[in-house]
């Protein structure tokens, strides 16, 4: 979903009713020890979406935004992982997302005169991907099936599937055979 939008348009309006009411429950969220199930449920509040008893998410946990964040069955996203997901974020099942992982869909553009303008690009992590500690995705981006990104790189380009890619920006360093 690639869009555009101003900041003066009722749309951005009725985002900041949302963002506002999330970010209470993102606070709630990391304020204190939860179990898994409260966790899932407080996420599924933050999404708008059931969280699936199979998907394990460790707090601290951070989002944006919230109502553009879908999640898979059977994913792990481990401590301070940050979802900017008002352009969309998609992940697949069976999903790995290592601590402090950074995934976006927004973006502003690079005239200064239109700066304060959102772009939206979502991103889509498929099925059985790795995201490795400290990796950021940036918009637009699509990671493949089975891919695994090592940790501390930066994907601004898609991901084959099968594939291990690492570094800044991210490279293919070799492809994943069963």
């Amino acid at each position: 979903m690639k869009s555009e939008m101003d900041v003066d348009t009722q749309a951005y309006e009725q985002i900041e009713k949302i963002n506002a009411r999330n970010q209470i429950l993102v606070q709630k969220l990391n304020s204190v020890p939860r179990t898994k199930s409260e966790t899932r449920e407080i996420i599924s509040q933050i999404t708008g979406e059931k969280i699936d008893s199979s998907t394990e998410i460790r707090l601290p946990f951070y989002t944006d935004f919230g109502q553009n964040l879908h999640l898979g069955k059977n994913d792990y996203i481990s401590n301070c992982s940050m979802f900017v997901d008002l352009g969309g974020i998609y992940i697949g099942d069976n999903v790995l997302i290592g601590p402090n992982a950074t995934i976006t869909s927004v973006n502003h553009h690079q005239e200064p005169s239109r700066r304060r303008n959102l772009k939206f690009d979502s991103v889509y992590i498929h099925d059985n991907a790795w995201l490795g500690a400290n990796v950021t995705v940036t918009p637009g981006t699509v990671i493949g099936t089975n891919a695994i990104v090592a940790a501390g790189a930066v994907v601004t380009k898609d991901v084959p599937a099968n594939t291990v890619v690492g570094g800044v920006p991210a490279r293919v360093i070799k492809t994943i055979k069963e």
